[in-house]
């Protein structure tokens, strides 16, 4: 195929084409895209006679895409990724004006803390933009990038793909929440006597604090485990419960009233909050100002001075 010949294709076909290949499924694509499930199938269609192919074959309730689907995929992601970082780098973006769709994924605790503060910003700035918040952490952001189901995440980040880029915002400090009936300072006795509520996406009820607490031959019960922040200033008020949470998350709740929030009695490993994403989207003017609007407003102040930047950190 010759260069005149690419006026045969439409290339909203070809994004198509690509989201089908991710999702696996019409209905999931077409929300993805903001396109009804109808044209999704009209645009499949039109794609299968292009290629001459069947492209994708319906097994149970998945899409599966046919061998020469998978050849398309390979040689169509680097082009598609080549015109999208060239077109870029020419179209300015106005965040007054735009009506961008922008996919980030968050932490229970960034979305529970820090989020409110942040869409107030950005509203400010952007009125016509569309924010879309999904839920992520450590297990599956790097999934999540290489998907493009977000474009970028903030959380503490482990494992990234390969050409994946992270900025450092914060350091995350743990602060024991208590109810606020509690009298005098929380030491080790009193902390590993009390009943513990546990935030988990994953359900686990083991991790960093009670293997430092293993380490001083001391151990903690945990009573609750449960999946977010949303619940917990409320099953804790007025009960002997304590939870370990992030000190932006304490600060938020004790402003409602009810809790206080204490000193961690016992030493853990630091964990850093950080902002990821891919290098699809490292030039895009938009992506540029969304991540330079992020590091403003969830930055602590000197964070970005004098913290260690791995070979994957970008400014």
């Amino acid at each position: 195929m010759n260069r005149n010949d690419l006026r045969k294709i439409d290339f909203n076909l070809l994004i198509v084409f690509e989201t089908l290949m991710q999702e696996h499924n019409l209905t999931r694509t077409g929300e993805k895209l903001f396109i009804g499930q109808s044209a999704i199938s009209a645009s499949l269609n039109r794609l299968r006679h292009f290629f001459d192919d069947p492209l994708f074959v319906r097994m149970g309730r998945k899409m599966e895409p046919t061998s020469r689907a998978v050849e398309i995929h390979l040689s169509l992601t680097p082009a598609l990724d080549s015109i999208a970082s060239a077109l870029s780098k020419i179209n300015a973006f106005d965040p007054m004006t735009s009506d961008s769709v922008f996919r980030i994924g968050l932490s229970d605790d960034v979305e529970y803390s820090l989020l409110p503060g942040l869409i107030r910003q950005l509203r400010t700035e952007a009125p016509h933009v569309s924010f879309v918040i999904r839920r992520t952490d450590h297990s599956l952001l790097a999934d999540q990038l290489s998907s493009a189901e977000v474009s970028l995440g903030i959380c503490h980040s482990r494992d990234l793909p390969a050409n994946a880029k992270r900025k450092f915002l914060r350091t995350i400090r743990p602060t024991v929440l208590s109810s606020d009936a509690s009298s005098g300072s929380l030491d080790l006795d009193e902390y590993c006597d009390r009943p513990h509520v546990s935030v988990s996406l994953n359900g686990e009820v083991v991790d960093s604090i009670d293997r430092a607490l293993m380490a001083l031959g001391r151990q903690r019960q945990v009573v609750l485990a449960v999946p977010q922040y949303s619940a917990l200033k409320t099953l804790i008020e007025d009960t002997q419960m304590v939870a370990v949470v992030p000190d932006y998350v304490a600060k938020t709740m004790i402003r409602q009233g009810g809790l206080r929030m204490d000193a961690l009695p016992l030493s853990i490993p630091a964990l850093d909050l950080s902002m990821s994403w891919g290098a699809t989207s490292d030039t895009d003017p938009g992506e540029r100002w969304l991540r330079s609007r992020i590091s403003n407003h969830l930055c602590e102040k000197g964070a970005a001075i004098g913290h260690p930047v791995s070979v994957k950190e970008a400014a």
